[in-house]
């Protein structure tokens, strides 16, 4: 196990070197310093300015290690991004490893509870549906699911800021406090919008792993044993349907940290998607490269997490 766990972190450290050169290529070689700078100071500021911008903020050196093999834009960018010091904001100086510490909190205030009850609310209904396979209740529940996934989250969001939060005025329609006695008030719209939003392709997807389940042969075993159905559900179909509900899990679990760009601008949570949001409205350069470089981080930690996780909760997987 010891040798797969070294073999994927290898694998997942060139994917994150892979996704800094293509960063890179991004944000210098396609928009060029120059680019950078006349975005900043608009299109109109003069040649000395730019110049002086591009000092400033570090990005007068040579793009690459035979132009300048000392100081040069490429190790730099390398140097800094594995090292987490981001540097400072394009836009504002600001330090961006800052910003992004700041980010988290409010984003995983938002994220856990959505994750959490997300998870509890659609794999017991997911339980139910399989549970009425192939009658009313089924069709009608996967009827409701696919109305549910058709939906744009747009429209749960700007419905339920209208309904609930105008008409009704039970909760804020935008706004984020961090104080214990009010933030639930805060959080109540958005977490309520994102466990709508999300109901109809989680319930769908649980209920088809747990009907493929209901088929296998240890699941006739256990009904000729004479089991209940509810108890060959809960005791047999669900915890032998861990991987894929474990999928979900551990891959869901790295971006909790990133927010939702859109229920973050929508609502005025000051999380890390509404900082991503701000960078690519601002042409914040500098902090939408560190964003890109978290994402991507974060998701190889995920995906190495899941596999890892698989041996944990099945004894037929052997990493090897």
């Amino acid at each position: 196990m010891l040798a797969y766990v070294l073999r994927r972190l290898l694998y997942g450290g060139a994917v994150v070197l892979g996704v800094l050169g293509v960063l890179f290529v991004l944000f210098f070689q396609v928009a060029t310093p120059d680019d950078i700078a006349r975005r900043a100071l608009g299109d109109k500021a003069r040649t000395d300015a730019i110049e002086q911008w591009k000092v400033n903020h570090g990005y007068d050196r040579p793009l690459w290690p035979w132009q300048d093999f000392d100081d040069n834009l490429f190790f730099h960018h390398y140097s800094t991004m594995l090292s987490f010091d981001f540097g400072r904001s394009d836009v504002d100086d600001a330090p961006i490893m800052r910003r992004v510490r700041e980010g988290a909190v409010p984003s995983l205030i938002l994220t856990v509870p959505i994750f959490t009850l997300s998870l509890v609310l659609t794999v017991l209904l997911g339980l139910f549906v399989a549970f009425f396979r192939e009658t009313y209740i089924d069709t009608a529940g996967v009827f409701f699911c696919v109305l549910a996934m058709s939906v744009s989250i747009l429209l749960y969001i700007i419905g339920g800021q209208y309904l609930i939060g105008k008409l009704l005025r039970w909760f804020p329609i935008s706004g984020f406090d961090s104080d214990p006695a009010v933030v639930l008030r805060f959080l109540a719209l958005p977490v309520l919008i994102g466990l709508l939003s999300g109901v109809g392709s989680n319930v769908r997807f649980y209920r088809t792993v747990f009907v493929e389940e209901t088929s296998r042969d240890y699941v006739r075993t256990a009904r000729a044993k004479g089991a209940g159905e509810w108890r060959v559900m809960v005791h047999h179909v669900l915890s032998n349907s861990l991987i894929p509900i474990l999928t979900q899990i551990v891959l869901a679990i790295p971006f909790l940290f990133t927010g939702s760009l859109l229920l973050e601008s929508f609502f005025g949570i000051p999380g890390l998607g509404s900082l991503m949001v701000d960078a690519i409205n601002q042409n914040d350069f500098a902090t939408m490269r560190v964003m890109v470089f978290v994402f991507s981080l974060l998701f190889v930690v995920g995906q190495i997490a899941t596999d890892i996780s698989y041996a944990a909760v099945d004894p037929r997987v052997r990493l090897e």
